[in-house]
């Protein structure tokens, strides 16, 4: 018994640290995708082989992606780890790194970013009272720009080069996967990651940078297409519509327009963690899809975020639609089969059928086992119930703050308002939960982390944020 909660322990700590580097990468890419958007749209449309050519307006596209993105992720990195100051010097190191590089430097961005962050507010706690009254402006000024001077020489020196390489070094080692055929392997690591909630860390952190580099050097990339398609998920829900029983399936077709047209692929988590064997197929899907993407020559000029059937229409390139709607098609088709197979052949309980909430429930339980210290912090978070009197602001949080926790969060407000209970509902990041919010609602592997973020909040762990009995005992409650 001890070794085996040792062993949970051990795992339910490390996938939150994985968590946490992940959401680390994805945050710094998150906040800027509309910019990403802006410039895959001007790519698309006015490129030499865009919809309307424009050799003016194209002029935007190399100075975009070579100076303004990265810069705005390395400021983004900075914010995240020292504010204002973090976020300007961020920025600074990052154009060393990219005068250092003739490729653009995201990667670079990302490493130099929060580093010289840090290295400041090292600097900042070091000085911090020690300073003579009307010299801190003084200070703070010449201390971020000698420090940060430093690093920019060092980062086009060093880190530019060496990231310049790296990048070289996955890149060839992912043209060796095209050239082999192999690159529908990839779905194998990339499906079960993103049901443990690593999605934008795999999209954004991983995948992202690599595929801008390839997008500006041919036009476009698949490495856009292997996390962000909506087929396997799709085939997933419309299995639980036609295969499936009870509560899974009754809300299976309002979860297919959010994961499908909405892009929120996180909805479709929960079904599978209610039935793990369906990992198979999203794997299936995956891969199938991502083998008709690679045969048919498919790829986008840009990250479809979310990754909506819209997105991927607006990103991709001209001549490119009948290449991304086959590998989209075949990837449904694939893992609805697999998953019907699947759900039609699960043996029944002698209990009575374990309906979605229950059934999701068991699953996250098992995944978020944690520390003795997390599960305490954990009960005594909850304990510290809240009444209407002493309520003015509830969160939903997720890994992003754009996703999930938006649709939780309208869900919420909506029930709010025919109940006639004024109370503002908003959502955020898990790691940016604001001051005076007053109940925070989160999945359950990320509970852990939203008490880290704000210790005084009541919490509430809910498993789908579409649909959660929870929702109707808190109007109750604030009624």
């Amino acid at each position: 018994m001890a070794t085996t909660a040792t062993t949970q322990t051990s795992s339910g700590g490390a996938r939150v640290k994985v968590q946490q580097f992940g959401r680390m990468l994805s945050g710094m890419v998150m906040p800027n995708i509309g910019a990403f958007i802006a410039w895959g749209l001007i790519t698309a449309l006015f490129i030499p082989t865009g919809w309307y050519p424009n050799e003016s307006l194209a002029a935007l596209v190399d100075p975009m992606i070579k100076y303004l993105l990265p810069l705005l992720i390395g400021y983004t990195g900075g914010q995240m780890v020292h504010g204002k100051r973090g976020g300007v010097i961020g920025a600074l190191v990052t154009m060393g790194v990219i005068v250092g590089s003739t490729i653009p430097m995201f990667l670079g961005a990302m490493i130099v970013g929060p580093l010289a962050a840090w290295v400041l507010k090292q600097f900042d706690k070091a000085v911090d009272g020690k300073i003579r009254a009307g010299f801190e402006m003084l200070v703070n000024n010449f201390s971020l720009g000698i420090i940060g001077g430093a690093l920019t020489i060092g980062a086009l020196k060093g880190v530019g080069p060496l990231v310049q390489g790296l990048t070289n070094i996955l890149s060839n080692g992912v043209e060796f996967l095209v050239n082999h055929n192999l690159l529908p392997l990839i779905n194998i690591i990339i499906e079960p990651a993103k049901v443990l909630f690593l999605n934008n860390a795999i999209n954004h952190g991983v995948l992202g940078p690599i595929a801008l580099e390839e997008s500006q050097r041919i036009g476009k990339s698949i490495l856009f297409m292997l996390e962000s398609n909506p087929g396997p998920g799709l085939g997933i829900l419309l299995a639980y519509w036609l295969a499936g029983k009870g509560s899974a399936k009754s809300s299976a077709p309002g979860a297919i327009i959010i994961h499908f047209l909405g892009g929120i692929h996180e909805i479709y988590f929960p079904y599978i963690l209610m039935n793990p064997r369906l990992i198979l197929a999203v794997i299936g899907g995956g891969m199938s899809g991502t083998f008709t993407f690679q045969m048919l020559g498919a790829g986008l000029v840009a990250s479809p975020s979310p990754g909506s059937i819209f997105a991927y229409f607006a990103m991709t390139p001209k001549g490119g639609y009948l290449p991304m709607i086959a590998g989209v098609v075949v990837a449904t088709i694939v893992s609805f089969l697999i998953a019907a197979v699947l759900l039609r052949s699960s043996k029944k309980n002698d209990e009575e059928e374990m309906d979605l909430e229950a059934a999701e429930a068991r699953m996250r339980d098992m995944k978020s086992a944690g520390t003795a210290a997390q599960t305490a912090a954990t009960v005594a978070a909850a304990s510290n119930v809240r009444t209407k009197a002493n309520v003015n602001k509830i969160v939903f949080a997720c890994d992003a703050g754009m996703g999930s926790s938006a649709m939780g969060a309208s869900v919420l407000r909506k029930k709010l308002q025919n109940a006639g209970v004024n109370i503002t509902v908003t959502n955020s990041a898990v790691s940016e939960i604001p001051a005076d919010a007053d109940i925070v609602v989160t999945q359950k592997t990320l509970t852990d982390r939203a008490i880290a973020s704000n210790p005084r909040a009541e919490h509430i762990s809910i498993d789908n944020f579409l649909k959660s009995p929870k929702y109707d005992e808190l109007v109750e409650r604030l009624k």
